[in-house]
C-alpha cells in the first residue's frame, strides 16, 4: 500500500512538474495587472499586494498545476490565448535529456484541439495513466511506467521518452 501511494504521488508530482511548471503564468499576470491598475502609487500598490496575497497564491497555484499544463499540452495558454513561448523557446540546452527523440514529439501534441476533461488513475503500483478527452469525443492516454531506476513515458502506448529516477528527482528539486 505504501509503495502504491508513493508511486502515485511521485507520478502525480512528476507529471505536473514536467508539464506545468514552465509557462506564461497568465492568471498571475492578470492579478498583477489588476493590482497595478487599481492604484497609481507604490505605497497603495504594496498595500493592495498584501491584501491580495491569498489571491496571488491561488492564481499562481492554478497557473502552475492547471493553466500551464493545459498550455503545455494544447500549445495555447487558455488565459492569454498565446502559444507557450517559454517551453518552446529554442536555446542550446545544458542537459540533453533525450537528443534522439522523434522530431514529431518536440511540439505541442494537442494543438487546436479543445480538451473537455482529464483524469489520472494508478493502473498498478508502478504505472500512472492520464486520460485526455476532447470536444470531438476522441481520447489520448499519457502514461508513465516506473521500472527499476527509470520511468518510461508513453502517449497512446507509443514510447516517447525514458528518464532516470535521478533526473526526475533533480527536476523536482529544481
Amino acid at each position: 500500500m505504501k509503495k502504491t501511494i508513493s508511486a502515485v504521488a511521485l507520478t502525480a508530482i512528476l507529471s505536473t512538474q514536467l508539464t506545468g511548471c514552465m509557462g506564461q503564468m497568465g492568471l498571475s499576470a492578470m492579478v498583477t495587472k489588476a493590482n497595478l491598475s487599481a492604484v497609481d502609487n507604490r505605497y497603495g500598490r504594496a498595500g493592495l499586494f498584501i491584501l491580495m496575497s491569498p489571491i496571488y497564491g491561488f492564481a499562481a497555484t492554478g497557473d502552475l498545476f492547471i493553466i500551464n499544463s493545459i498550455e503545455f499540452w494544447t500549445g495555447t495558454n487558455p488565459v492569454t490565448g498565446r502559444s507557450p513561448a517559454v517551453v518552446d523557446m529554442p536555446v542550446e540546452a545544458i542537459f540533453k535529456v533525450n537528443q534522439h527523440i522523434d522530431g514529431d514529439l518536440t511540439t505541442a501534441p494537442l494543438k487546436n484541439v479543445k480538451l473537455t476533461s482529464a483524469s489520472m488513475v494508478a493502473t498498478d503500483e508502478n504505472t500512472l495513466a492520464m486520460t485526455l478527452i476532447y470536444e470531438d469525443g476522441s481520447q489520448q492516454v499519457m502514461s508513465g511506467v516506473k521500472q527499476d531506476e527509470h520511468v518510461d513515458f508513453y502517449l497512446d502506448n507509443t514510447f516517447i521518452a525514458r528518464v532516470s529516477t535521478d533526473e526526475l528527482a533533480a527536476y523536482q528539486q529544481g
